[in-house]
């Protein structure tokens, strides 16, 4: 579990593709602070288990899938990351609740200077649009950010400069893929509302097709015959 506060921001010092998996090797200095093998680091949003590390590095293996699903895909040697260690339990939770999984990718569509401001907009999919909503959290790329507003096509974040220059958002393109992970939030509201619907369908035809109506009428016969 993560805030989607960065704590630093990492250099890729090598990848290694192996038949499998990649190893994924991350020059870094904070991050290792504390941190053992087994641990788990955010890297770009994406929770990666530490399974090997040094004085100023750390390594973690990358599943195919990972790679495919996500902006790891276009990661190359010398690239900047977005690193988190897991929060504490008595640590402070400055950001919102981010799990490390990535729901999917949206692609900066426009970013624009407005006074101490930088605008994003971020055009993704509707899987990923359902889930956003005007002034709720996103955490893209690991970074816990306040949305702006959002239609049928984009939505729109906006960071502040200190943001800019503690996140590898601010070394942004317009074009460049980026990790988007929804509020968690979203998603259990979804699925409880998906329980009650089908709580709400339950009729006579589907109680009696699934036995539930036979079983009903012998057990009050046995309790007739057995008082």
């Amino acid at each position: 579990m993560f805030t989607g506060i960065i704590e630093e921001i990492g250099k890729v010092q090598k990848i290694v593709k192996g038949r499998n998996k990649v190893e994924l090797y991350i020059e870094c200095k904070k991050v290792l602070q504390e941190t053992k093998i087994g641990d788990s680091i955010s890297v770009n949003g994406i929770c990666l288990t530490v399974t090997n590390l040094g004085e100023c590095w750390f390594c973690a293996d990358v599943m195919p899938e990972t790679i495919s699903k996500t902006n790891f895909e276009k990661l190359t040697n010398n690239d900047n990351v977005n690193l988190e260690r897991a929060l504490m339990v008595n640590g402070r939770l400055g950001g919102h609740i981010v799990t490390g999984h990535i729901d999917g990718t949206g692609i900066i569509e426009n970013i624009k200077k407005e006074e101490n401001a930088i605008v994003f907009t971020i055009k993704a999919s509707n899987d990923i649009l359902k889930y956003i909503v005007n002034k709720g959290s996103v955490a893209l790329d690991g970074t816990s950010l306040t949305v702006v507003t959002v239609n049928n096509q984009n939505f729109i974040v906006s960071i502040i400069p200190h943001t800019a220059s503690k996140t590898i958002i601010g070394r942004k393109n317009i074009g460049d893929k980026i990790n988007i992970e929804c509020d968690i939030l979203a998603k259990y509201v979804e699925k409880s509302l998906e329980n009650k619907k089908n709580a709400h369908s339950i009729t006579e035809q589907m109680l009696a097709e699934n036995g539930f109506i036979d079983s009903v009428k012998t057990f009050m016969k046995t309790s007739e015959t057995n008082p």
